[in-house]
């Protein structure tokens, strides 16, 4: 079964504070603008909703008014693709084709291969093993952020990888698919520095 990983590029602080805003104007526009898309959610997950799961919508309601939540963990789910909705609303898609679809430890070899050029601060693997703000926890989907302070580190810590490599004319023997998986994270990383405040968040599913 394979997996994909949806990234935006967003202010993270703000993004976070929408969780508990209790943002009345945020749901009627949500409501009224993308109607068909929860309903389409809802058909496609009517078995969990009959079982006690809350609809796309109530979701949505309970994460922006900070609750109540399902005490049940199987509900979990929901609450995490509210959040992701709530961040493909405010935030700007950024390509993916490098790790959607993949399949197993994909993520992890990519990590790595961000590890092997020199970048620690973040890791692909964040959005895989990263939990959701405030919210019930969730397996899928998975999601993590890096904040501009991160990128801004991770950024540095590639530009001297790099120029030690230019200088000593050896680099890291990374499979090509590797290398191109870990041009498409700093890509991400310099749109986000490029706008003071923003950074990536990343779902896992």
């Amino acid at each position: 079964m394979s997996s994909s990983l949806s990234v935006y590029l967003l202010d993270v602080a703000a993004t976070r504070a929408l969780v508990g805003s209790r943002d009345a104007q945020l749901l009627q526009v949500i409501r009224e603008s993308f109607g068909d898309e929860l309903a389409f959610d809802d058909d496609y997950f009517s078995h969990e909703i009959e079982r006690g799961a809350p609809t796309a919508y109530e979701a949505l309601r309970a994460v922006v008014e900070g609750g109540p939540f399902s005490d049940d963990e199987g509900h979990a789910f929901q609450y995490g693709y509210a959040y992701r909705r709530l961040c493909s609303l405010t935030g700007s898609f950024l390509d993916n084709d490098c790790f959607t679809p993949h399949r197993g430890g994909w993520l992890s070899e990519a990590g790595q291969g961000m590890k092997a050029l020199g970048i620690t601060a973040v890791s692909v693997e964040d959005f895989e093993f990263g939990h959701l703000p405030t919210l019930p926890y969730t397996y899928t989907p998975g999601c993590g952020e890096w904040t501009p302070d991160r990128i801004a580190q991770a950024l540095a810590e590639f530009e001297a990888t790099k120029r030690a490599i230019d200088a000593s004319g050896q680099a890291p023997p990374l499979e090509p698919y590797v290398v191109d998986a870990v041009m498409q994270c700093l890509g991400w990383m310099r749109h986000a520095a490029a706008r003071p405040g923003f950074g990536v968040i990343g779902f896992r599913s």
